[in-house]
C-alpha cells in the first residue's frame, strides 16, 4: 500500500497569530500611556483629593513640551498652589505677621504682658492670664476684645499663608491637687476655646485651621513654688504656623510638636 506524502497542511504560518497578538497588546499599552499623559485638570484634582482630602491645589503650568499633565516638580519658588502663593511669598507673609505683632507689643509696653517670638515658619504669642481672663474664669474680659481684634486683623491680612492657628490654655497651682484634674483641664480648655471662637468670628482665617487645646497645669514655664512663676504659667499661647507647599503636595501635615521640658504640678 502506497503511503501518502506529508503536506504543509496550511499550518506553517501559525507564528503570525502570535505576532499579531503581540503587536495588538503593544498598541493598547502605548494608547494607555498616552491617555495618562494627557490627564485633564479635573481628573488630576480628583486623583489628588482621593489620596489627601484636605489638599487644596491648582495644577502647575503646562510644560513647554506640550504635555498637559502636571510637571514633575511643581513646588518651586514662583509656582503657586492654593491662592496663587509661592513658598517665598508665604514665608514673607509670616515674617510680616511677626513684624506687625512685634510693633504692636512694643507700642503696648512691658505692662501688656504679651510676648512674641518666632521659630522656623512659625510665630509664637504668649498672653498672660490677666490679659484675657480673671482668676478661675473662662469668660473673656472686656479689655481682651481690643487685643483680640488687633490680632484677628493681623491674621486676616496673611490668612492665605497660614497653615494653622493653635491656641493653648495653661493653668497653675502651688500645690499638687490630684482631685483637681477635671477642673484644671476644663478651665484651660474653655479658655483656649473662647479665644478661638473670638478669632473665628473676627478674622478671615479658615475655621478648619483654628485649633484649641487645654493643656492645664502640665507645661509650666516658671516655678510653681513662687507667685512669679505661677503667674508665668497661667497663660494662653497662640502658635501660628505658615503653610509648607511641599508638605501639602505630599499629603503631610505641617504641625510642629510641642515638647515639654519638665512636668510639674499646676492648676
Amino acid at each position: 500500500m502506497k503511503m501518502k506524502k506529508k503536506g504543509g497542511g496550511g499550518g506553517g504560518a501559525n507564528w503570525m497569530d502570535t505576532y499579531g497578538d503581540m503587536v495588538t497588546l503593544l498598541l493598547c499599552f502605548f494608547v494607555l500611556l498616552y491617555s495618562m499623559s494627557t490627564i485633564s485638570e479635573e481628573n488630576w484634582k480628583a486623583l489628588v483629593m482621593s489620596f489627601n482630602p484636605s489638599a487644596v491645589m491648582e495644577l502647575s503650568e503646562v510644560d513647554p513640551v506640550g504635555n498637559e499633565g502636571p510637571i514633575s516638580d511643581p513646588v518651586e519658588d514662583g509656582i503657586g498652589l492654593d491662592q496663587g502663593l509661592s513658598q517665598t511669598e508665604i514665608d514673607a507673609e509670616i515674617e510680616q505677621l511677626y513684624q506687625m505683632l512685634q510693633e504692636y507689643v512694643a507700642e503696648q509696653g512691658a505692662e501688656s504682658n504679651i510676648a512674641v517670638t518666632k521659630g522656623e515658619g512659625m510665630v509664637y504669642i504668649s498672653f498672660g492670664q490677666a490679659v484675657f481672663f480673671d482668676g478661675n474664669s473662662s469668660t473673656l474680659r472686656q479689655s481682651a476684645y481690643p487685643i483680640l481684634d488687633t490680632v484677628s486683623d493681623m491674621l486676616s491680612q496673611v490668612a492665605g499663608a497660614i497653615d494653622e492657628v493653635r491656641v493653648l490654655g495653661h493653668t497653675a497651682q502651688d500645690k499638687a491637687q490630684p482631685n483637681n484634674v477635671k477642673n484644671d483641664r476644663t478651665l484651660s480648655s474653655m479658655r483656649a476655646t473662647n479665644v478661638v471662637i473670638y478669632v473665628q468670628e473676627h478674622s478671615a482665617v479658615d475655621p478648619a485651621r483654628l485649633i484649641s487645646e487645654g493643656i492645664g497645669q502640665w507645661r509650666p514655664v516658671g516655678d510653681n513654688k513662687t507667685a512669679e512663676g505661677r503667674a508665668q504659667n497661667r497663660r494662653v499661647e497662640m502658635i501660628i504656623s505658615g503653610r509648607n507647599l511641599e508638605q501639602e503636595l505630599m499629603g503631610q501635615g505641617g504641625i510642629q510638636q510641642y515638647v515639654t521640658t519638665e512636668s510639674l504640678t499646676t492648676d
